[in-house]
């Protein structure tokens, strides 16, 4: 952990979450050529990812932390 932020490991880990969801959603799009059985289980993803990335937001609110954009 750095020594700037007591939280930085459970910021990094929401980062990588964040753009884990971004890209998730992004794969919809692809998979809109390949039917509607590929779009439905890239939306189940997209919205695990989704939640993920909930979750740990929510954890660094209880922490005190805002990474709003």
């Amino acid at each position: 952990m750095s020594p700037t932020h007591p939280h930085a490991e459970l910021i990094a880990c929401f980062k990588r979450a964040q753009a884990d969801a971004a890209h998730k959603f992004g794969l919809i799009q692809a998979a809109a050529k390949k039917g509607p059985g590929a779009i439905q289980a890239a939306a189940d993803t997209a919205a695990k990812a989704a939640k993920r990335r909930d979750s740990y937001a929510q954890k660094l609110k209880a922490l005190g932390v805002d990474l709003q954009d």
